[in-house]
């Protein structure tokens, strides 16, 4: 396989930015810190009841030290 063929998926979002290497480096951190957002606002929360978290049981007897 060469290396052209081994096409990651960083490299097209980095060659598909607009810019030089400064702008691209901000526009990064801007789509970073937007998915993050929409993450913990949106996703997160929505999710949170669909996942098993709340049902966790812990045992205070007799365990060792």
């Amino acid at each position: 396989m060469h290396r052209s063929e081994r096409v990651s998926m960083y490299g097209w979002i980095w060659r598909h930015l607009p810019g030089n290497t400064w702008v691209r480096a901000l526009v990064s951190l801007v789509l970073s810190l937007a998915i993050v957002f929409v993450l913990f606002q949106y996703v997160f929360p929505w999710a949170e009841p669909l996942l098993p978290f709340g049902d966790v049981t812990v045992d205070n007897g007799g365990g060792s030290r």
